[in-house]
């Protein structure tokens, strides 16, 4: 298996990408690449890391990456994707504040709810340079959620208590979040390096690549 860098590069460096949004792509590339390169070093199928079997993927990458189709395949098994309970409720907050309900959204759907699992803030676990850019993706393909985290909660946070609202109950004591002993942890700074700085075409992203609007 390629360095999750490597596995980048090579999508990101197809022919085709003039002819589909630079955005999308390297969102994409990034969980991919993060996620295969995961998969790899802990002997794990794909689908652990992902939340997308073989067929979504290749479906994926045929829709963002249609020359490098054969390379995602060489590195994706069939195998099964379980899904928790406690996934299943943050992909079912997902898809209900999505902004559309095509091929991307909903494999966006799957590899969010997947990689909310890892430890790392969210951004780094998704493989995105900074948060501005998770920002940039939420204002993109879940409006609505974006609208809705008005208080610039941590993403990880707020999609859990999210589910924790849908379920009918709090995760916090405090009447608001701004009496609450663990403030820091919900709001605030979300620094730290990308999980994929060490790539050589992952520079930061330029205004053509993450417009204003969705920063």
């Amino acid at each position: 298996m390629p360095a999750a860098a490597e596995v980048y590069g090579v999508l990101m460096a197809t022919p085709t990408a003039s002819a589909c949004d630079p955005f999308d792509r390297h969102v994409v590339a990034a969980i991919l690449a993060l996620g295969l390169s995961e998969a790899e070093a802990a002997g794990a199928p794909p689908a652990d890391r992902l939340g997308l079997g073989r067929e979504a993927l290749l479906a994926l990458a045929g829709a963002l990456f249609p020359e490098q189709v054969g390379y995602i395949a060489r590195m994706v098994p069939d195998s099964p994707v379980e899904v928790d309970e406690e996934e299943r409720n943050v992909r079912d907050i997902l898809a209900m504040y999505a902004s559309g309900a095509g091929l991307l959204e909903r494999a966006l759907v799957a590899l969010i709810a997947r990689r909310a699992k890892a430890p790392h803030h969210l951004w780094q676990d998704l493989g995105l340079r900074d948060r501005d850019e998770l920002s940039a993706l939420m204002a993109r393909h879940f409006a609505p959620l974006k609208r809705k985290n008005s208080n610039d909660m941590k993403w990880k946070k707020f999609l859990y208590r999210m589910v924790c609202g849908a379920a009918g109950f709090t995760l916090c004591t405090a009447p608001v979040c701004a009496e609450c002993d663990d403030f820091h942890t919900c709001f605030g700074a979300e620094d730290g390096e990308s999980r994929l700085a060490l790539a050589r075409n992952f520079g930061r992203a330029t205004p053509e690549l993450v417009p204003a609007s969705e920063r």
